[in-house]
């Protein structure tokens, strides 16, 4: 598709959070955006209002008017079967996907993508900020609310080479398209980090994810390159069977890129890299993020930037200029004299390390985590992980599931069920219920100097409006 040529576009599902970031970067090449979307706030509404970025609410075949020259849809809402779509179709209106419309835009660039479950965002945001800093003038599409410095979660930039973006191996539209996202994507570098089981409503085993993984990174050109995490088992497993240019990075002896020296002051991580291959030591380097695997998402943006050409010193300014982005460890404030931070977590994995982030930053303060579990299908999936994630905590709050859009209700698993089990292995668990409900309890439990992780991927940031109108700070 020819993007130059189009003049408007429709986003319905705009204040998803990549979809969010595409309209930025429409608005960038000179397209004009409308979108439609929930009543519910969203993250993204902040910076859909600052850009002029205007969305009618609900999804509606009235929201589609004649002239429309593109329509892009999520996977959520219907999919390509929700009545805009339908409306589009009938009009003649082309209409693609958010992976197809993320892939036709990265053509005219050499891509570089962000594959795995856990960092794709933070590496995306990172390695954009690192451009950026070393004036390459880098266009991205990062699924988050905002990247901090940047004020921004996507951009165009005509004259740069560089596109970053997330790839995803969830599938274009469930049941209607159920090829994986990022089998659109012609990549010239792949940063993979942690490859587990996360999507059981579309792949049913672990084998099947592993496989879409590994002919994702098969589509590498010969000048292409794999940068793969070796801390992980599975990614390493995967990257070596691809028979692609590899480079790997970690805390592993034998890595071309390993972390050293690890160490948290002051609310910073501090860390060494070696480089196997020039016998180089990279000292000194410090970020403003927490926990040993954001010191691993520096490591691959830094292997990036040296690929690409970037000076040592500008590769450390620029990480060290990355300030964090939406619902990634993001500070929220004070309340009840308690110190309260958002994240994304939804995975077992993540959870345990941003549970193990937040102890090695604050290591003499009680640690309260507040989780919503996304998804029936994943919960059920992953239940015995789950029950297992939180042992690191002090105490823990878990708010009643968070059913996408993309799924029905499952009667045989519940928070209920998931804090029983959870308190085989961390006795002091509390089943919460709904953002009220979680309200009184934080009121009840939370004490001054704790500090309070709130996690999840659905709607559990609204506990902060509550918050905040209630002015409970006080």
């Amino acid at each position: 598709m020819n993007f130059k040529k189009i003049r408007n576009s429709h986003l319905t599902g705009i204040k998803g959070v990549g979809m969010t970031a595409l309209a930025l970067y429409f608005q960038d090449m000179g397209i004009m955006v409308s979108g439609s979307d929930v009543p519910e706030k969203f993250v993204t509404d902040e910076i859909l209002k600052k850009r002029n970025i205007g969305w009618s609410v609900g999804i509606n075949s009235d929201h589609i008017k004649k002239g429309t020259e593109l329509l892009v849809t999520t996977g959520a809402h219907g999919g390509l079967n929700n009545d805009e779509v339908l409306k589009a179709k009938k009009l003649k209106i082309p209409v693609l996907t958010y992976a197809e419309a993320l892939a036709e835009v990265s053509y005219e660039k050499e891509t570089i993508c962000v594959c795995g479950v856990g960092g794709k965002t933070t590496i995306g945001s990172m390695l954009s900020v690192l451009l950026d800093s070393a004036n390459l003038s880098p266009s991205f599409v990062v699924g988050v609310g905002n990247i901090s410095p940047l004020n921004i979660s996507g951009r165009y930039i005509k004259d740069g080479r560089n596109f970053v973006c997330e790839a995803d191996e969830y599938v274009l539209s469930p049941g209607i398209d159920n090829r994986p996202k990022f089998s659109l994507l012609k990549p010239k570098i792949i940063i993979a980090t942690n490859i587990e089981y996360d999507h059981p409503d579309v792949y049913e085993n672990f084998d099947k994810t592993k496989e879409v993984f590994l002919q994702f990174f098969k589509k590498l050109p010969k000048y292409g390159y794999l940068i793969a995490n070796a801390d992980n088992k599975n990614t390493l497993d995967v990257a070596t069977r691809s028979r692609v240019n590899l480079i790997t990075y970690g805390f592993e002896k034998n890595v071309d890129y390993r972390i050293q020296g690890l160490k948290f002051k002051d609310q910073k991580t501090l860390f060494s890299i070696y480089i196997r291959k020039s016998k180089k030591l990279i000292d000194n380097i410090v970020i403003n993020v927490p926990g040993k695997f954001n010191a691993e998402n520096a490591a691959a943006s830094l292997v990036a930037g040296d690929l690409l050409g970037i000076g040592h010193e500008e590769i450390k300014k620029g990480l060290q200029r990355y300030l964090g982005c939406r619902r990634r460890f993001e500070d929220m404030g004070m309340f009840f004299g308690a110190s309260f931070y958002d994240d994304y977590a939804h995975h077992p994995g993540e959870i345990k390390v941003t549970i193990q982030a937040s102890k090695e930053w604050f290591p003499d303060r009680r640690i309260a985590v507040i989780f919503q579990p996304h998804t029936y299908s994943r919960t059920k999936a992953l239940f015995d992980e789950f029950s297992k994630s939180f042992s690191n905590a002090d105490v823990v709050g878990l708010m009643d599931i968070y059913s996408s859009a993309r799924e029905i209700y499952d009667p045989g698993v519940s928070s209920e069920l998931l804090a029983k089990e959870i308190r085989k292995h961390q006795k002091n668990c509390h089943y919460l219920g709904d953002h009220k409900n979680t309200l009184s309890w934080i009121k009840e439990n939370v004490r001054p100097g704790d500090v309070v992780l709130t996690m999840g991927a659905g709607d559990i940031f609204y506990l902060y409006d509550l918050l905040k109108n209630k002015d409970l700070s006080k």
